[in-house]
Formats: C-alpha cells, structure tokens, sequence
C-alpha cells in the first residue's frame, strides 16, 4: 500500500484539487451527452447490483427548481449545482438541460433479509429500500430533524390506512404552542393533513412512513421524526407492503462499494453526530476490503470533503 497517495483534511494544493474538479466536471458533461433527452421518475430507481438510480439528463419543466429537483430524484440541490456548472442559488428555466445523479449505493442490511420482503431505512442517506419478489426499489425520503431524530433500530410494519386522520402528538401541540399557532389535537383527512394519503405504521411509538403536502421537504431533515415520502413514491410502495413486514433504521453516512470492476464511495454530513470521522472510517473500510491499490486517493480526500450525497467512482485510472 502506498501510503503517500492517501488523502489529508489539509495535505492537497488548491492547484490539484482544481484540476481533479475540471476533470468531473468534464466527465459530468459526457455522462449528460450520453444519457438520452429524457428523465427518470424517482420511483423508476433501480438496482444494478450494490448501486441504485443513474446518471441522465433532465428537461427543466415550468415551476422546477434545484430544490424541488433534488427532493424528487433524492440528490442534495448543492450536489446538483456543481454537477451542473451553477450556483446554489440559480434558477433554472423550462427546457434548460441539467444533469442528474442520483447514484447511491445500497446499505449492507439490504442484503441480510432472512425473509425475502423488508424495509431498510438509512438515515443519514436520507433513503429507504424496499425489498420484495419485484426487487429492490429505492426512494428518498424526509427524516427527523437534528433535534427531533428518527428512532433507529429494528421494527415491523403493524398497521396501514389510508386517507389517514392525523392525531397530534402532545410534543407537537406543544411546540405549536411555543411558536404561537393555533394548536391542533386532531386533523381529519383532507389536502391540508401533512400525512397525505397514506400511512405506513411501525413499531416505532408514533412513527410511520407516510406522503405530505409539502413534497420540496422531501430529501432533507425536516419531519418530528417521521419518514416523508414524495406522494406518488408512497403510492407505489403502499400495496407493496403488508403488516409484519420486518425493517431497519440504520444511520450509517459513509458506504463503500466495488461493483464491476470499479470502487464508488458515497459520504453524506453527519447531521446527527453520531458517525465516526469519515477519513478514519472510510480508510478502515477500504483497507478492510483490500481495495487500497484499487482507489484513488485523491479522489476518495476530494469525496469525504465534498461531503455530495452521491455514489462517486474512485477508482484509480492506472
């Protein structure tokens, strides 16, 4: 092992880190050259081996922006940006063409289903899997704000409704007390209830996986410890899940991945805090699966800082 290419916090010129970005950038704009005039609906994420979704390009409709974009293909809107030549803040126009990439790869706990059919939820990735006979399908999904965290663990699915009525929790009236609205105990069904159309419960005291009304919350940390899914991925994944099904909610912001003959890395900000240092951690994985000659290190440093959400190649080119 070559111990001299391994990435530093602070060991790489401005200079090298530039170039290693003019070269992503370059390689984002064949990806998009590529990839076809049409989008890909969230729910159409599909599994290629340990990776979910797909690199292709995406016509601007009227009413889009980074922000919505990202919360439905599940990709940071700062991600999308960069990967785009703009700047956070852009607005972007109908017909403009934007590159998307929304590549993550799939938890371990994915594949450790005893019974065929789960659900698996990482936190930190802001994505929930859903394993059946179909296979495994992928979605984002709003999580717990920092200081109201989605409960991790074990669970089980242990009921279903639709068109749900929603019963505030006593923490919740309490905070719209607080923040001086009126406080609410119960909301009937309806196009201001933000559980939406359907409601996914688990074990979890209070918790459930359900749609909202405000789809552009979706992808962030933003719900009272609730999984947020976009209306029309709640749809699709609600006949497909029974009562007992098993899941897991796992908070896990780094994953490591070799898939045909290429290593992707994938590093999300800790937002909770409870994840070891990235460098220390993604150093022991790769070295774990003796893929230290396989990568580059540069490009695995330019990742951990990027901190982009995405499944990034980092393998190394010679």
């Amino acid at each position: 092992m070559n111990t001299r290419r391994r990435p530093s916090v602070n060991g790489e010129s401005p200079t090298a880190r530039g170039i290693l970005r003019g070269i992503l950038y370059v390689f984002a704009a064949v990806l998009l050259a590529l990839a076809g005039p049409s989008g890909l609906l969230a729910e159409e994420m599909r599994k290629e081996g340990p990776i979910v979704g797909a690199a292709f390009s995406y016509t601007v409709r009227l009413g889009d922006s980074l922000v919505r974009l990202g919360a439905r293909f599940g990709v940071a809107p700062a991600t999308l940006a960069r990967l785009n030549g703009l700047r956070p803040n852009s607005i972007i126009h109908p017909d403009q063409l934007l590159l998307i990439d929304n590549r993550h790869i799939v938890p371990r706990h994915v594949a450790l289903s005893e019974t065929g059919r789960q659900i698996v939820i990482n936190v930190a990735q802001r994505m929930l899997f859903f394993t059946d006979a179909a296979g495994t399908s992928a979605y984002p999904i709003g999580v717990g704000k920092r200081d109201w965290p989605t409960p991790l663990g074990s669970f089980t699915v242990i009921d279903k409704e639709e068109d749900p009525a929603w019963d505030v929790p006593p923490s919740i009236q309490e905070e719209m007390r607080r923040q001086g609205k009126p406080v609410i105990e119960r909301m009937p069904p309806g196009p201001e209830n933000p559980l939406g159309a359907n409601f996914i419960r688990l074990s979890f005291r209070s918790l459930g996986i359900h749609g909202t009304i405000e789809p552009s919350s979706v992808y962030r940390y933003s719900t009272h410890g609730c999984v947020r899914m976009q209306p029309d991925d709640i749809a699709a994944l609600y006949p497909r899940v029974d009562v007992g099904i098993p899941g897991v909610s796992v908070y896990e912001p780094v994953l490591l991945t070799a898939a045909q003959g290429r290593v992707f890395l994938e590093v999300h900000s800790d937002v909770y805090r409870q994840a070891p240092a990235p460098l220390t951690y993604v150093t022991g994985l790769i070295t774990g699966q003796q893929l230290d000659e396989r990568v580059d290190w540069a490009l695995v440093g330019d990742t951990i800082r990027d901190q982009a959400g995405i499944a990034v190649d980092v393998t190394r080119s010679d």
